[in-house]
């Protein structure tokens, strides 16, 4: 069944304001969204640290492991150990 009155040009006037509306919101949204990341990008952390580690503060053997994790020491020479040049 077709509507009982089918006019194009009412109808593309009655949904021009409607659909711009839409578009500006949409638009908006993108910019809004596009602004916070940047913001966030660029503001430092709440503490002021930039929450890059410096090679100097990187040492052999700093690792985070756990009380009860099970460790084992390992030798270059160890077959289940690989070590690249």
């Amino acid at each position: 069944m077709t509507p009982p009155d089918t006019n194009l040009q009412t109808q593309q006037r009655r949904h021009r304001g409607p659909l711009i509306g839409m578009a500006v919101v949409a638009i908006f949204a993108i910019g809004l969204t596009l602004y916070w990341l940047g913001e966030s990008m660029v503001t430092p952390t709440e503490d002021g640290s930039d929450n890059e580690i410096t090679p100097a503060e990187i040492r052999e053997g700093d690792v985070d492991v756990p009380e009860g994790a099970p460790t084992r020491s390992v030798a270059p020479e160890d077959p289940e150990v690989r070590v690249d040049p």
